[in-house]
C-alpha cells in the first residue's frame, strides 16, 4: 500500500489488508507488506510508521517486509532496460494533458498518440518513458470477485512507466515486485481495476510467466451510498482506536464489509474468520461502513470482557491517551479535579467550547477563519510531530499577517480543545491526531462562517 499524504490509515486500506491477511492465513501462505513509496515527494516517515502501528493494533502481523519500493530502483531500471531493448517504450516530453488534447482534436481514441510515438526522441533527463500499448485486441482476466473483466486495448493510453525525473512509476514497480516476490494473489480495492490491464500488458511484455490472481474488493460507502471521503466521513482507523474501540471488534467488523459467514451470525473470533472466510464469496457491490453497527458490535465485545479485564483495558486506554502530556498538566493543575478539564478534549468526540471564550477569541482575531484555513493546509502536509506542527502553525500565522506565534496559536487551540489555556498546544495536537485535529479545525471554521453570514444578514440595531 502507498503511504497516505495525510498520515492516517484509511479504514478501506485496513479492510483490504485484513482480507489479504485472512486469505494468506487460510491458505497457509505468506502475507507480504510492501510500501509503495515511489512518489518520493509525498513520502514522510510518520506516514509509513502509521501504517505499521495501525496494522499492529489491528493484529495484522506480516510474514515478509516491510519492503520499500524507494529502495528497489535498480530492479525497475533493469526492467525498463529490457523494455527499451524490445522497442516497447518511447521517450516523450509531452504532458498527459497535451496528449489528451491532441487526441480529442484528431478524434482518436484517448490512449493513442501517434505524434509522440513517431518522434523518435532519445531517452534523456526531462523526458518520460511511455509504454507502446497495442491498440488492437483486448486484455482480459478472471477476477475472483468481479468475474470476467475485459478492456479494449484501444481505450488504454500509452501510459508512462518512468517519470521525466527518472523515477519509476508504481505500475511498473508493482509488476516487477510482484514477480520478484513471488506474489500469487493481488487482493486490492476496485479503484485499481483500470490499472490491471496495464499490469498484465507489462507482465507479458517482460515475459514474467503466469499472471497472479486478481481480486478487486468493493468500495466502502457511507449512509448516502457515496464513497467514504476524509472530508466528510470518519475514515481514519486511528480515530476509532483513539475513541476506545477494541481492535478485536474492529477486526470482526471489517471482515463483514463485503463478505458474510451466512445466517445471522456477526460475532466471529479471529480463528473462526480464518477458517470460514472465502475470497470467492466476496460481493462486488459497495459495502456500507455503518458506524452505528460498529459501535453496537464494539459494545458486545466490551460486555463480554470480565470486570477485571474491562477495568484493565479502560485504564490502559485512558493512560495512553494523556500520559505524554501528564507532566505539563501537573505543572498547571491546582487540584486533581482540574486534571480532566485540561485533557477532556482528547476523549470527547466533539469540542466543548465556552461561549464567552469563543466570543473573546473571535473579537481578538479578525483573521480567525483565514488562519484556521492556513493551519489546516499546513497540517495536512507536515510531519505529525510537535516541532513540525509548531512550524506549520507559525507559517499559517505569517500567511495571514499574524507574525506572533502566541497569537497564531489562540484560534487553533480554541478550535481543537475548546479552551484558551491548557497543556502545550503542539504536544496536544500530536496526541489528538492529524485527522481529528483537521476535523475540529473544519468544524470551527464552519461555525465561524455561519456566524459571520448570520451577522451580515441581520439589520443593524
Amino acid at each position: 500500500m502507498a503511504p497516505s499524504p495525510t498520515g492516517y490509515f484509511h479504514v478501506g486500506s485496513a479492510r483490504t489488508a485484513l482480507f489479504n491477511w485472512l486469505f494468506a492465513r487460510q491458505q497457509g501462505g505468506q502475507f507480504v507488506l510492501r510500501i509503495e513509496d515511489t512518489d518520493l515527494a509525498r513520502n514522510r516517515a510518520d506516514a509509513t510508521a502509521g501504517i505499521e502501528r495501525a496494522m499492529t493494533w489491528l493484529g495484522l502481523d506480516w510474514d515478509e517486509g516491510p519492503y520499500f519500493q524507494s529502495e528497489r530502483a535498480q530492479l525497475y531500471e533493469a526492467a525498463i532496460g529490457r523494455l527499451l531493448s524490445k522497442g516497447l517504450l518511447y521517450a516523450c516530453d509531452c504532458t498527459s494533458q497535451q496528449v489528451a488534447e491532441r487526441n480529442q482534436a484528431a478524434g482518436r481514441p484517448p490512449g493513442y498518440d501517434g505524434f509522440c510515438r513517431e518522434r523518435g526522441l532519445e531517452p534523456s533527463p526531462g523526458r518520460a518513458l511511455r509504454f507502446r500499448t497495442p491498440h488492437q485486441g483486448r486484455t482480459s482476466w478472471a477476477d475472483v470477485v468481479r468475474g470476467e473483466v475485459s478492456y479494449d486495448n484501444a481505450s488504454i493510453e500509452d501510459f508512462a512507466v518512468r517519470k521525466s525525473n527518472g523515477q519509476a512509476l508504481f505500475i511498473l514497480a508493482n509488476v516487477v515486485d510482484d514477480a520478484d516476490m513471488g506474489i500469487t494473489h493481488v487482493i486490492r480495492g476496485e479503484d485499481h481495476v483500470p490499472n490491471t490491464p496495464k499490469h498484465i500488458l507489462l507482465w507479458d511484455a517482460l515475459g514474467l510467466g503466469p499472471h497472479p490472481v486478481f481480486a478487486h474488493l468493493p468500495l466502502l460507502v457511507n449512509a448516502a451510498r457515496k464513497k467514504l471521503s476524509k472530508r466528510r466521513d470518519k475514515v481514519a482507523l486511528e480515530d476509532y482506536r483513539d475513541e476506545g474501540y477494541l481492535p478485536e471488534a474492529m477486526f470482526n467488523y471489517l471482515a463483514l464489509l463485503g463478505w458474510s459467514p451466512g445466517g445471522d451470525r456477526e460475532i466471529l473470533s479471529r480463528e473462526q474468520l480464518v477458517s470460514e472466510f472465502r475470497l470467492d464469496q466476496v460481493k462486488s457491490s459497495p459495502a456500507f461502513f455503518d458506524e452505528q453497527k460498529l459501535a453496537a458490535l464494539n459494545a458486545e465485545y466490551l460486555r463480554a470482557l470480565s470486570p477485571s479485564d474491562f477495568t484493565a483495558r479502560a485504564s490502559e486506554w485512558l493512560a495512553s491517551r494523556w500520559s505524554p502530556i501528564a507532566p505539563f498538566v501537573q505543572e498547571r493543575a491546582r487540584t486533581l479535579s482540574e486534571v480532566y478539564s485540561m485533557v477532556d478534549f482528547l476523549f470527547l468526540p466533539e469540542v466543548r467550547t465556552d461561549p464567552a471564550e469563543w466570543a473573546k477569541v473571535r473579537r481578538q482575531h479578525p483573521a480567525f477563519v483565514a488562519l484556521l484555513e492556513a493551519a489546516s493546509a499546513g497540517y495536512e502536509q507536515c510531519e505529525w510531530e510537535p516541532a513540525s506542527i509548531r512550524q506549520a502553525t507559525q507559517e499559517a500565522g505569517a500567511a495571514v499577517g499574524v507574525s506572533a506565534l502566541a497569537k497564531a496559536q489562540a484560534p487553533v487551540r480554541l478550535a481543537v480543545t475548546g479552551r484558551t489555556v491548557g497543556p502545550p498546544l503542539f504536544e496536544s495536537l500530536h496526541l489528538l491526531g492529524r485527522s481529528r485535529a483537521l476535523a475540529r479545525l473544519a468544524a470551527a471554521r464552519e461555525r465561524a462562517l455561519r456566524e459571520d453570514a448570520a451577522s451580515a444578514a441581520s439589520p443593524p440595531a
